[in-house]
């Protein structure tokens, strides 16, 4: 397997340390980890195996992962299994993708406050979700979602939101029926966005009353709960965008979009150009763009570009893939079989062989022999020295503004 010629954890190396550095007392502990975890990631500090053809003899080294989220190295793996275990939860019928994203000026507010505010975008737009399409006027039936949290722009921005799959239909309230959407069309995204700016506003404002949101540099006047309460008010008279993309073509292409969606990180290291002099330069999607090729290339000083990527590590324990209604944790194995009942005969395809994002092998690939074709077995296994835990940082203010 090619290794890409540039990586985050190359800028990582060069540039970390002095960030580090000039940033001391404005990083987070889970950034400092994620920075060390990329920076060793397959490398000799985490230790690893020798494998060796069993037909040539070709023997070679392999480095352990770090299996950090945010690392871009580990992320195709870790696809690979979450897709195994979501297999047996297709169901046999068409499925829709709607993307809920916040104002500006809430993903503002949300920069430092990051697990309050990502948890209420999870939730307002779950519950926009479930009441519509409750309501006998829309679908009249109880649904099951997956949402899946992305907080980047393309250009590494920070920008917060949430991309849903869901079945396009449920069950009837007395659990004896499917009852699917119309041929094409889930739910009006128009009646989507209402009830969203109204569920989060709300939301929102019950976060700040209860002193659970912070505010600092130009943000700070926002404490105060007039002050908070005027900045929101045109918030609650715009537009805001909820998107509802035309349904799937199957369960293999729900398979195959998941695959590159749930555990996709800020930018991949395929999107790597360059790293000199000038900076790191990056590929990025200009979508303000409406026709033609959207693929622009940027060049960032490695200070910024380590800013941007680092804005998009989450809080520690924070749960970036969260299922709700009929696929919520505790109910979701029984309301599949009953809904599969009802569909007798029918069976969800096996999954699609995607090829992931960063250029990651299949399992079979990465244990065919280079010289041979061969199959590569371990022989012998290896303990690294592990990095130093990163030093928790002083409890002082954060202001990455």
């Amino acid at each position: 397997m090619a290794r890409p010629h540039i990586e985050v954890a190359d800028i990582f190396h060069a540039h970390g340390a002095a960030w580090r550095k000039a940033n001391a007392g404005h990083v987070s502990l889970a950034q400092l980890k994620a920075m060390s975890a990329i920076e060793h990631c397959r490398t000799a500090a985490l230790g690893g195996h020798v494998e060796r053809c069993q037909d040539c003899a070709h023997t070679r080294i392999a480095y352990n992962s770090c299996r950090n989220r945010h690392c871009p190295k580990c992320q195709a793996a870790a696809a690979r299994q979450w897709l195994e275990d979501r297999e047996a939860d297709l169901l046999p019928v068409s499925y829709y993708h709607v993307v809920f994203t916040v104002p500006a000026a809430i993903a503002q507010i949300a920069f430092h406050n990051k697990a309050a505010v990502y948890d209420l975008l999870f939730k307002a737009a779950a519950e926009t979700l479930t009441t519509i399409a409750a309501d006998p006027k829309h679908l009249g039936a109880r649904i099951g979602l997956t949402a899946v949290l992305h907080t980047w722009g393309s250009a590494l921005t920070h920008h917060p939101h949430v991309h849903i799959i869901v079945p396009g239909g449920g069950l009837s309230p007395d659990e004896s029926r499917w009852i699917a959407c119309k041929n094409g069309f889930f739910l009006s995204v128009r009646v989507l966005s209402r009830l969203f700016r109204r569920l989060f506003l709300e939301g929102l404002a019950a976060l700040h009353a209860a002193g659970r949101l912070v505010f600092f540099g130009d943000l700070a006047p926002l404490s105060d709960k007039g002050a908070f309460a005027a900045a929101l008010a045109p918030l609650r008279r715009s537009e805001w965008v909820v998107y509802a993309k035309r349904p799937f073509a199957g369960p293999k292409a729900v398979l195959a979009y998941l695959s590159r969606y749930t555990h996709r990180v800020a930018i991949s290291n395929s999107r790597l150009l360059a790293l000199d002099d000038k900076g790191v330069t990056f590929k990025w999607k200009d979508y303000r763009i409406k026709e033609g090729d959207r693929t622009k290339t940027m060049t960032l000083n490695a200070a910024e570009f380590i800013r941007r990527f680092l804005m998009h590590v989450l809080p520690n324990g924070f749960h970036r893939i969260r299922h709700y209604g009929l696929f919520a944790s505790a109910v979701r194995a029984r309301n599949i079989e009953r809904i599969r009942a009802l569909f007798p005969g029918a069976e969800t395809s096996p999954p699609q062989q995607t090829k992931p994002d960063d250029g990651a092998a299949s399992v079979d690939e990465a244990r065919k022999c280079p010289c041979c074709g061969g199959r590569m077995i371990i022989i012998d296994t290896f303990d690294g020295v592990r990095p130093a835990r990163p030093a928790s940082p002083p409890r002082i203010r954060i202001d990455t503004s």
